[in-house]
């Protein structure tokens, strides 16, 4: 899968657990997503759960800790469907 249909089908997701003071336009793949896109913890949880399930993967507890960006979610997708394949 590449990384623009990865980036598509992840958009939506994260867009999703914004909070009301972040702008659906501001997500892009340089942004932290802790810090730029305030998404606390718990609902970094529930991306990661949406994510597993939208991407028939599974993230690692080495995974979650890596998970900083957007282009980081990006990049452990990418890895975990090429395991697979």
């Amino acid at each position: 899968m590449t990384t623009e249909r990865i980036y598509a089908k992840l958009l939506p997701i994260i867009q999703n657990y914004l909070p009301e003071d972040v702008s659906p336009d501001e997500v892009d793949p340089d942004k932290d997503l802790t810090r730029e896109l305030n998404i606390n913890s718990a609902h970094l949880v529930d991306v990661v759960l949406d994510v597993e399930d939208a991407f028939d993967i599974e993230f690692a507890n080495d995974d979650m800790e890596s998970l900083r960006t957007v282009n980081d979610a990006i990049k452990i997708i990418q890895k975990k469907l090429n395991q697979d394949a």
